[in-house]
């Protein structure tokens, strides 16, 4: 069976589980695009819920699987199809506001998931809320704000405050992404290569 198996791996040592996996929260992250966005404040940065994706990606895929999930997304969004919440394309997020919140999706699901596989099998739910709150929330809003100073004409105090307007909503996918990892990694053991 071993041979089988290793017969399905493509030359990156991806296999065909993997790929589908990734297709998959790719397509999860496009999805959770649909509901459209909320525009809060005055920087022009919308409130999605795709970050959830790009949370879930890391905490559920770990590292290498999750973070290609979440680059397969942006680059069809690069490629110019409309699959950021209010149909906007990567070209257009990357020239606005919000394109630091996009470039920092892939540190944060790298970061989740690296984190993530630190703590199997047991994934106790404490540590997974602390750690999917550094990528989700900090590790983006760190690169959301570098954004922000680049692409506005915001200062410092008022690029870090425009964060404020997410918090309660990122807490809450926070707290979704830490329960749906706990039970994923509950029933299916070993999905993230430690």
């Amino acid at each position: 069976m071993a041979g089988v198996e290793s017969a399905r791996v493509s030359r990156l040592g991806i296999s065909a589980r993997d790929m589908a996996q990734i297709a998959v929260f790719a397509a999860l992250i496009a999805a959770l695009g649909l509901p459209g966005a909320i525009t809060v404040g005055f920087s022009g940065v919308p409130i999605t819920l795709q970050t959830l994706g790009v949370i879930l990606a890391g905490a559920v895929l770990g590292a290498r699987k999750g973070t290609a999930a979440v680059a397969v997304f942006i680059a069809l969004t690069l490629i110019g199809l409309p699959l950021l919440s209010g149909g906007r394309t990567g070209l257009t997020a990357l020239a606005g506001p919000s394109a630091g919140y996009l470039i920092g999706w892939i540190p944060a699901t790298l970061i989740i998931g690296l984190l993530t596989a630190r703590i199997l099998p047991k994934y106790p739910i404490a540590v997974g809320l602390l750690i999917n709150a550094l990528g989700g929330i900090v590790v983006i809003y760190v690169f959301g704000t570098v954004g922000l100073l680049l692409r506005t004409d915001l200062g410092v105090g008022a690029a870090i405050t425009t964060n404020f307007a997410f918090i309660p909503g990122d807490l809450l996918k926070v707290v979704v992404a830490t329960v749906v990892a706990k039970s994923v990694h509950r029933a299916y053991p070993g999905l993230i290569r430690t």
